[in-house]
């Protein structure tokens, strides 16, 4: 089959590579028909390369047609459409029951201490083949897939595998209150929808934060109160408070990320473990890694007192200087964690409908074959073409 892989930095091609197979007798093997690159995929193209080997297959964002199943499957058949999570989660497990399907205990990756398995992210999580490509396994055929009608376009339901569930749980963390307000910092694809949710929840004020023009205007069009980093700068919380009777937003959700804008030296830092050999990579990261801070720092300063941030953006310091004080002495409350795809699927199925209320129909701004990724990676991340989001088609 063809599959998109790594090879270094910035360095990703597509390859003929062998076809998955059966492994357990609860697998599944889906044709994949749309895969999206996410903003996370950036991060391995960029900074976490002592944390990959050459040829691994990259992305989490797939959905497609039932291939093949394993002999003990009997919730999913051939020829069934569904999308498939990007948490490779059992669905019975304690985590799971209690709707952390991100911490799944059946595949935490307990030699390195992390939480559950995803698809195509490093050996930090599992080390687990990707979707960008024309087939994937998929384990825990009877709970981790989710069926999805035939009819509507892909494009309808190919979100659920992590935009729609990532944003739906960063919203649900902010705790906005009834017609309060919230700041949303990066309005990439996850804060984007965010954005929409919040307001469809019935924020009263949603305010944008970022510094690319096509990102600014597509929120604006949503009714999203948008600030451009590049005019504002760092007064950028002096505006949101200024915006909020002096307060600040009651919610702030960071959709930005341990890449953000404004910290230069961390930048050099971070590219510095992703030319090092692994193994003094991996240590690198795992014991003196440092994050750019701006986007955290941002959300500190702008959410008002007593309110809430939720963090979204994919962080991996681990010795990135928190201002404790001021969190104590602002008294915020902070929540995080990669999205437990399942927990909310309930709640957004309802809708993904022809009234399409948070325009995924027309979300993605990029559709392009799959033999087309590597230039879409670098388009996205350079924020060429007005880039977006970027469906895969294998």
């Amino acid at each position: 089959m063809r599959a998109l892989t790594w090879h270094g930095k910035r360095d990703v091609r597509v390859e003929t590579v062998p076809d998955p197979t059966i492994q357990e007798p609860t697998d599944i093997i889906v044709r994949i028909t749309s895969t999206g690159i996410c903003g996370s995929d950036l991060h391995l193209y960029e900074v976490f390369g002592p944390y990959l080997d050459a040829g691994d297959i990259l992305g989490h964002e797939p959905m497609g047609i039932v291939a093949e199943t394993g002999s003990d499957v009997t919730e999913v058949s051939v020829g069934d459409r569904v999308v498939v999570p990007f948490n490779v989660a059992c669905g019975t497990c304690w985590m799971c029951r209690r709707g952390l399907h991100s911490q799944c205990e059946t595949t935490q990756v307990t030699d390195r201490g992390m939480g559950g398995s995803l698809f195509g992210f490093t050996k930090l999580y599992g080390h687990i083949p990707g979707g960008q490509a024309e087939f994937l396994r998929v384990p825990f055929g009877n709970t981790l897939p989710i069926k999805v009608p035939d009819g509507p376009p892909d494009q309808r339901f190919v979100y659920l595998s992590d935009v729609l569930p990532t944003a739906w749980q960063a919203v649900v963390y902010a705790a906005v209150p009834p017609g309060g307000s919230v700041t949303v910092l990066g309005l990439g694809p996850i804060g984007d929808m965010a954005a929409r949710i919040a307001l469809h929840q019935g924020a009263s004020k949603v305010i944008g934060v970022d510094l690319v023009p096509e990102r600014l205007a597509r929120a604006r069009e949503r009714g999203v109160h948008t600030l451009d980093l590049n005019e504002y700068g760092k007064d950028v919380a002096e505006e949101i408070r200024r915006l909020t009777d002096g307060r600040g937003t009651d919610s702030v959700i960071e959709a930005v990320g341990m890449e953000a804008h404004g910290a230069p030296v961390t930048r050099a830092a971070q590219n510095l473990a992703g030319l090092l050999p692994d193994a003094l990579g991996e240590r690198l990261m795992a014991h003196a890694g440092v994050d750019s801070m701006t986007a955290f720092n941002t959300a500190v300063d702008a959410v008002r007192r007593g309110g809430t941030i939720s963090l979204v953006g994919v962080y991996g310091g681990a010795v990135d200087p928190v201002p404790m004080l001021t969190l104590f002495d602002k008294q915020i409350q902070l929540r995080m964690g990669q999205a437990n795809v399942k927990r909310w699927i309930d709640d957004i199925l309802p809708l993904l409908n022809d009234a399409d209320p948070l325009g995924v129909d027309h979300f993605a701004t990029h559709t392009l074959p799959l033999e087309d990724g590597p230039q879409a990676y670098k388009a996205f991340q350079a924020k060429d073409d007005g880039m977006i989001k970027t469906v895969l088609t294998p």
